[in-house]
């Protein structure tokens, strides 16, 4: 899929590319494996070529991530936004990966829009805001470290692809289509993560790393959802799972704990929809899964202020819990006839 970077479109950048720059990479709130696996692929791939640059993040995001080259000098704003604010302000070039709009970083928002840098937008979500200089927006991409890759490609330094640029990279495709199994891995994604491999990726430890290293509270917290919070609704084909304050603070919550949790619900024989809730931040997140043609997305945007993938997407809700819990199963008949 590397003709996604044609000639034509990624010559501006490589004319930037002449001198080395200052170059800051975002990425959204509350960040994914493909978040911080193409935001890692990438810094580890441009210091490569004798640029300065940074990775910045909104906020926290799962220790199972952090074994990934480059982690230790990721700059949080939430733990240092005068590092951060500094860093923004002196980028000449300011990479936003795996976000359609300025409103996903949070209060990192503020500095990026601010900032006169060159701001190059690589994503694989709907609808990109049109606040960005140059856009490579690939809604049929199955992540946007897929996307790293085949910019890498496209710029002639296929030889760059080292084993810590392979390795955030394979994390990134790996966590977003759930390990390989999404519609959106296609034959080319497979030859892909071959390459990737063969650039030294060890797929099995990477594996262990994301997927194998649960602590006693968060297995634990896994255990109560499904024992005590899974909801069924055979007449809709939907299952969702909700968790209170209380229950987070119970289980010792970390940043990470919940995440594929939603999966589960997903899983049972003749669910299409499953939906996972839980505040964070003074709101209500939601996560939403289906199958096959059911849009996801689409309710999320419609009723939660979210969006996403048609199978895979995310909202919010101001309600209380049991409030947005209410308003979801409200709308549910309205989706019957897809559902079913």
């Amino acid at each position: 899929m590397d003709q996604r970077f044609q000639v034509k479109l990624i010559a501006p950048i490589r004319i930037l590319f002449q001198e080395p720059k200052k170059i800051v990479i975002t990425t959204h709130q509350r960040p994914d494996g493909d978040a911080i696996g193409s935001s890692l692929g990438l810094y580890n791939y441009l210091v490569q070529k004798n640029h300065q640059v940074d990775v910045v993040v909104p906020s926290d995001y799962p220790e199972f991530l952090k074994w990934m080259p480059g982690n230790d000098l990721v700059v949080n704003f939430e733990t240092d936004p005068v590092k951060a604010i500094r860093v923004v302000g002196e980028a000449e070039l300011i990479f936003c990966l795996d976000y359609n709009s300025m409103n996903r970083i949070d209060k990192l928002q503020k500095p990026v829009r601010e900032s006169t840098a060159i701001k190059i937008l690589i994503d694989h979500h709907l609808d990109p805001e049109n606040a960005f200089d140059h856009i490579y927006s690939f809604p049929e991409a199955c992540a946007t470290s897929e996307l790293i890759y085949e910019f890498i490609v496209a710029m002639d330094d296929r030889s760059l692809l080292n084993k810590d640029v392979a390795s955030c990279l394979y994390t990134g495709i790996m966590t977003d289509t759930a390990s390989f199994r999404f519609a959106s891995m296609k034959a080319d994604t497979h030859r892909t993560i071959a390459k990737l491999m063969e650039a030294g990726a060890v797929n099995y430890k990477i594996h262990e790393l994301v997927y194998d290293t649960n602590s006693e509270s968060k297995l634990r917290l896994l255990g109560h959802c499904l024992k005590d919070k899974l909801v069924v609704l055979p007449e809709f084909n939907t299952a969702y799972i909700s968790l209170t304050e209380e229950e987070l603070d119970h289980y010792k919550f970390e940043t990470g704990d919940t995440e594929g949790i939603v999966n589960y619900a997903l899983s049972i024989n003749k669910i299409m929809l499953a939906a996972f809730f839980a505040p964070r931040d003074g709101e209500i997140r939601i996560s939403f899964r289906s199958k096959d043609d059911f849009p996801a997305n689409e309710l999320a945007r419609k009723y939660f202020q979210g969006g996403g993938h048609k199978n895979a997407a995310g909202g919010k809700s101001d309600l209380p819990l049991d409030e947005t819990i209410k308003k979801f199963l409200d709308i549910l008949p309205s989706y019957k006839q897809q559902l079913l």
